[in-house]
């Protein structure tokens, strides 16, 4: 008789590193591979675990002395958009998306060069080819899509393949209770639009349509300014020692 079982997954601990978020930080991440048959399963278990997605490796921040990242969900059926929210939709009314399967393109990455030389030149990504970009894009295992977002063309019709320029792209993955933000980039130079406050709104829209009641968002560092903007859709949960907790803002605290 035949008693063999699928093989638990193994998990590993990187060695301390600079955190990228806290300056006198230092961190350290518990990480596993999605790889094989059972990687959607297993995403969408450690991803409500309070894991995020990096090509095959799924990873969550296991620091010594720091608990600052906190993993974060849009409640997607309780959602409602600020003011300032609706005017970000406003602005964007001339944008189309479409969702593509996980393909990399040489237009998508020069979006992505631009984006990460003005945003994040010395982040961890700032150095990342070509391949790299592909390979960030094609290496899962997962139900991932590319969204692109661009502007309208005359004479695209319905049906057709959107022509405009490329203004921003989502990685996405769809999960069993939502979607998952992989990662996401855009036009710096398109400041006022709020793309990606666009493209949030834009997927709580869309995990509303497939009946999807979450929006994954990543970690929020409170005390990180550019971790801010995760905050500001509400309502939502983060993950806490005692599990998912609803979140209404600072002021409900």
């Amino acid at each position: 008789m035949n008693t063999q079982t699928t093989p638990a997954p193994q998990f590993y601990l990187t060695a301390p590193a600079a955190c990228p978020y806290l300056p006198h930080e230092m961190e350290r991440k518990v990480f596993t591979h999605l790889v094989g048959e059972r990687a959607p399963e297993l995403n969408d278990l450690l991803t409500q675990g309070g894991f995020r997605r990096s090509q095959n490796i799924a990873y969550r921040p296991a620091c010594e002395t720091c608990r600052a990242c906190i993993s974060v969900r849009i409640l997607v059926n309780e959602f409602r958009p600020s003011r300032s929210m609706r005017r970000v939709l406003a602005a964007n009314a001339d944008l189309v998306a479409y969702e593509y399967p996980a393909e990399p393109s040489s237009e998508q990455y020069s979006l992505f060069r631009h984006y990460l030389d003005n945003r994040h030149q010395k982040g961890g990504m700032s150095d990342m080819s070509v391949l790299d970009y592909a390979m960030m894009v094609e290496d899962t295992h997962v139900h991932t899509k590319i969204i692109e977002y661009r502007l309208r063309q005359e004479g695209s019709g319905l049906d057709e393949r959107p022509r405009g320029e490329l203004v921003a792209v989502a990685l996405t993955d769809k999960m069993g209770d939502g979607l998952s933000m992989v990662y996401s980039f855009y036009d710096p130079e398109r400041a006022p639009r709020s793309l990606g406050t666009h493209m949030i709104l834009d997927h709580i829209r869309r995990a509303k349509a497939l009946g999807l009641p979450h929006v994954y968002l990543g970690y929020w560092v409170k005390g990180s300014q550019k971790m801010d903007y995760k905050v500001k859709f509400l309502p939502q949960e983060h993950l806490l020692s005692q599990g998912w907790e609803r979140y209404d803002g600072e002021s409900s605290a």
